[in-house]
Order: C-alpha cells, then sequence, then structure tokens
C-alpha cells in the first residue's frame, strides 16, 4: 500500500479551477448533475432500506479508472486512492473548463434523536398532529432534541468506519465540513469526526448553515437553538456568515413549503460551490433535507435511515441564468389540539369530536 502522504502530494499537482470565476459569476446560475457508476447508492437496483454504507466500503464500486495506468501502474493503491486521484484529474485535465468543478459530497443523516423515538412510540398521525408540535411529553424533550442512547451509537458507527477507512485504505480526508445547526446534526458530527487524527491543513471545523437544516415544519424538533448554545456545546465550530443569535426561520403556526425547501437547498449547494473551492466535502444534516439535496443535483432518491451516509460524485457547471419562479415561502399546518383519531396521506389530521384542526397541509419525515 502507498503511504497517504504520496498519493497526496500527486493530488495536489493536479489543480482546481479557478474559484474566482466562480464567485464573479453572479449571472450565472449552476447545473448539477450527479455522476453515475462510481457509487452503489447511484443504481436504480440498491435498496435504500435495507442499505448498509459500513457494509460495502461507503458504497465505492470496486472497478478501473482511466486514470489507473498513469497514477498506479503497478497496480498496488487502493480503490480510494485511484478514486481520489481521478476525481482530482477531471478538476484539471489538459484544458480544465473554469465553468466546470467536480466534488465528491459526503451526506450523512444525524443519528436517532428523541423526536424519531417519540414519533416510533406515538405513531406517524399522532406524532404528526398533536405531539410533534409540544416540547416534550414530561420524560423527554424534542424541541431541537438531543440523541437518544441509539442514536450516539450510531454516530461512534461512523467514527468507527471512517478511521478504519483512513488508516487500512487511505480514504482521503475531507477538506471541508457543514452541518445542519440543529443539535441533533452537531453532536452527530462532533462524535463522528471529533477525536479523528486529521491533517492540520484539513482541520475538523464545520461550518453551520441554516440551508442544511430539515424542512421547517411546526414540529419543535425543526426549531433551532440559539447561537449562544451552538458556541458554547462547540466553540470550534464556525458560523456561515449573516447566522443569527435566535432561529428566525421556524414558525410555529406555519410549514415551510416544498417549493422553499427545493430552492433553499439548491441555495445552500450554490454558495457551497461558489466558495469553497475544496474537493471533499462532509455534509451532516436530515433525511427530509437530504432527499432535496439529492433532488437538486438530479441524483435518485435514496432515503437515508439514521445514521446512514451516501456520497456522490457531483459534476456543477456554470450556465446561463434563467427567471427564478415566484412560490409562497409558507403555509398553514395540519394540527388537532389533542392527539388525533388518525391522519390520512394527503389530507391530513382527522381530530377527535373535542379537537379542531387548521387547515391541512402534508407532513414530512425528519
Amino acid at each position: 500500500m502507498k503511504p497517504s502522504y504520496i498519493v497526496s502530494a500527486a493530488v495536489v499537482l493536479l489543480s482546481r479551477p479557478a474559484a474566482a470565476a466562480w464567485r464573479a459569476a453572479g449571472d450565472k446560475t449552476i447545473q448539477y448533475s450527479s455522476v453515475p457508476g462510481f457509487f452503489l447508492q447511484d443504481d436504480n437496483s440498491t435498496d435504500p432500506s435495507t442499505f448498509d454504507y459500513a457494509s460495502v466500503n461507503f458504497g465505492l464500486i470496486n472497478r478501473t479508472y482511466p486514470t489507473d495506468k498513469r497514477f498506479d501502474p503497478e497496480g498496488t493503491a487502493t480503490l480510494w486512492e485511484r478514486f481520489e486521484y481521478y476525481v482530482a484529474s477531471l478538476n484539471s485535465g489538459c484544458r480544465p473548463k473554469d465553468n466546470v468543478r467536480y466534488k465528491v459530497l459526503f451526506m450523512g443523516r444525524h443519528g436517532e434523536g428523541w423526536h424519531n423515538a417519540a414519533e416510533t412510540f406515538y405513531g406517524t398521525p399522532a406524532w404528526n398532529c398533536y405531539w410533534a408540535e409540544q416540547n416534550g411529553n414530561g420524560t423527554a424533550v424534542w424541541a431541537d432534541p438531543l440523541l437518544t442512547p441509539a442514536g450516539e451509537v450510531e454516530a461512534y458507527k461512523a467514527n468507527a468506519y471512517f478511521k478504519d477507512r483512513y488508516e487500512t485504505q487511505n480514504m482521503p480526508y475531507f477538506e471541508s465540513y457543514y452541518s445542519s445547526p440543529l443539535s441533533r446534526c452537531t453532536i452527530t458530527a462532533n462524535l463522528t469526526f471529533g477525536d479523528i487524527d486529521v491533517p492540520e491543513d484539513r482541520p475538523f471545523a464545520p461550518i453551520v448553515k441554516e440551508g442544511f437544516r430539515e424542512g421547517m415544519t411546526v414540529h419543535t424538533c425543526n426549531w433551532r437553538s440559539n447561537k449562544t448554545y451552538i458556541e458554547e456545546m462547540f466553540p470550534w465550530y464556525k458560523f456561515e456568515d449573516g447566522f443569527t443569535e435566535e432561529d428566525e426561520l421556524w414558525k410555529s403556526d406555519k410549514s415551510e413549503t416544498s417549493e422553499a425547501q427545493d430552492a433553499r437547498s439548491k441555495a445552500v449547494l450554490d454558495d457551497v460551490f461558489r466558495t469553497d473551492d475544496k474537493t471533499w466535502i462532509s455534509i451532516t444534516s436530515h433525511s427530509g433535507q437530504i432527499a432535496r439535496l439529492l433532488t437538486a443535483l438530479n441524483h435518485r432518491a435514496f432515503r437515508l435511515s439514521t445514521g446512514q451516509i451516501i456520497p456522490v460524485l457531483v459534476k456543477a457547471k456554470l450556465v446561463e441564468r434563467k427567471p427564478d419562479a415566484t412560490f409562497d415561502a409558507y403555509e398553514p399546518y395540519s394540527t388537532c389540539d389533542a392527539p388525533p383519531v388518525t391522519s390520512i396521506s394527503g389530507q391530513g389530521c382527522v381530530c377527535s369530536a373535542t379537537s379542531s384542526g387548521l387547515p391541512t397541509a402534508t407532513a414530512t419525515a425528519i
């Protein structure tokens, strides 16, 4: 096996596209495509409900690359080393294009939170229509919830698997880390990466971004704690410019529309691709939000269970801007003032005779 520093030195020789061209291209928009054929998760035959990244090398397909003969003529490099070099070559090539860049995004869902456990306990209808609007039940708190013990185990599992891949496979370390501001994600990111001995030039210093948070329904688990709370928990975390002290996005009586969440997902990806010239990127987020990010990346639908991770090789291209669509940012959300009789998909909550519901809206998993 080649020492990792030899691989890194070779990759450094492959220059990245000029970041300035992307930052200055305000008159352009970014067109995304997920590049298939590199991860099992790209394949429509892979079942998300039974898939486990830790049993299949994060899903990286064992294959050859066009750069193998140049980079690894003796066939001694690991699969991750060869993939890393190939991706670097995509960003250089003989005639690198300033309007195209490639990144490898590892999107991980947080470990199980107390809100996930509560939904399982109460059942989805009662959860969506009543319990999710409460801060807790006197035993558990799910307003910006912490991880359950099971959720912590899921994060520690990821920690151990990353350590193994780094040590035995020379998998490249992430160059940038991002996290949703919700506690279940900031904690998951820290448990996963916080004690890994990373290179000095690739420190674990996540940037907290509002765009990676879950869809903002009236569920209190989608409200975030204030900035001071996050800073006190993780003083080495960074915040995107303009991150407010209090949560100014979540509303107790209205839900973010699907169109607004789609636009937010595209916007946060745009921000990362315009301002971060790094290639290997970790994002800790939520099931619903990762699903929207995958849609923005033109990747097949792939719903993640708690603690699961999906890598995507992304091609981004600057193209001519088209007029932005208009949409409502928020809409009413169906709830009851007591546990409901049931809920009907696409229609909303069926409240008891002593309970009144708000106008109907569709709930999403978190």
